[in-house]
């Protein structure tokens, strides 16, 4: 059985968005021959410049067939490309026929306004979390995750996350086995030792143009003190209401989400550079006991404290 693979992008998409998950499923019909036809899409055939200014050819989505899977691309393209009408109803006409609607990093913009994630659980890259929260209030968004799966849509954060979304699709389609043969000739790992967590997802918030920076870099100096609400509000000068309302707006996660991944940063840099006691980790970072530092990190990265370091080693 050959799956037809369809790659939609836009102009100034962003290049590994797509490459990266063309590579994967080429990978992948070299281990099961004629498991995949790969075919690029957009809206007129042709070259398409991706944002670094090199191209892909493409069939014009006004001719394309059928597709098992269609990937939709991200990248500062997608600003434009969300409002594009013709692209909107070439998804929103292919979801009923489609065996999987995907994207890639902001690709989920274009899903999103083809009203294909209204009710659905999904990602993008980490720093347009904000921006799509505003603008899609009616999709569940789990802005730290690295991909996420709601039946038959996936969607996938920010550029490399387009690899790990398309090994877990081969899984899915040809086996695990396939899956990690495919990551091991990529020199990638089949599954990031973090987890499923866009960990980086805390570092913007510290920058200067960021309002609460400061309040991260104060908080992450004070990860073993009480950082309730409450805390924090007075810190910023504002009512926690206000605070809280603020705080999610602008860095895509609560107050108390924020906290804990500062938590489970700091604890795991500890955990997997050196020898010290998990209690003792777990109390230096503000957890209190280890079994609550245990859930954090099964939330935050899928696997327990000793699990990362025996890794680590």
């Amino acid at each position: 059985m050959t799956r037809r693979i369809g790659f939609l992008v836009f102009e100034d998409f962003q290049l590994l968005d797509a490459a990266g998950p063309i590579a994967a499923f080429e990978i992948a019909a070299r281990y099961t021959p004629g498991a995949y036809r790969l075919t690029t899409l957009a809206r007129e055939a042709g070259p398409v410049a991706s944002s670094s200014g090199a191209t892909l050819g493409a069939e014009g989505i006004s001719r394309a067939g059928d597709f098992d899977t269609i990937v939709v691309a991200g990248g500062d393209g997608s600003r434009r490309a969300f409002r594009d009408e013709a692209l909107l109803d070439f998804l929103r006409a292919r979801a009923p026929v489609t065996r999987r609607m995907t994207s890639v990093c902001s690709g989920a913009f274009l899903l999103a306004a083809a009203g294909l994630l209204d009710g659905r659980r999904a990602t993008t890259h980490w720093s347009r979390t904000a921006d799509f929260r505003a603008k899609f209030p009616h999709v569940r968004l789990e802005p730290d995750h690295i991909y996420t799966r709601d039946g038959p849509v996936w969607t996938s954060a920010g550029i490399t996350a387009g690899i790990d979304l398309s090994l877990a699709l081969i899984a899915d389609d040809l086996g695990e086995e396939v899956a990690r043969s495919v990551a091991r000739q990529l020199v990638v790992y089949r599954r990031r030792p973090g987890g499923q967590s866009q960990f980086s997802a805390l570092i913007e918030m510290e920058s200067p143009e960021g309002r609460f920076g400061a309040l991260i870099g104060w908080a992450r100096e004070r990860l073993d003190e009480d950082l309730g609400v409450e805390r924090l509000a007075e810190r910023a000068a504002m009512s926690p209401r206000n605070f809280t309302r603020r705080f999610t707006q602008e860095t895509g996660v609560t107050p108390a989400r924020a906290i804990e991944r500062l938590r489970v940063e700091s604890a795991r840099e500890r955990i997997e550079g050196s020898e010290a006691p998990i209690e003792g980790v777990a109390a230096s970072c503000g957890f209190g006991d280890p079994e609550r530092m245990r859930r954090a990190f099964l939330r935050a990265f899928g696997q327990p404290p000793q699990a990362l370091r025996r890794a680590a080693r």
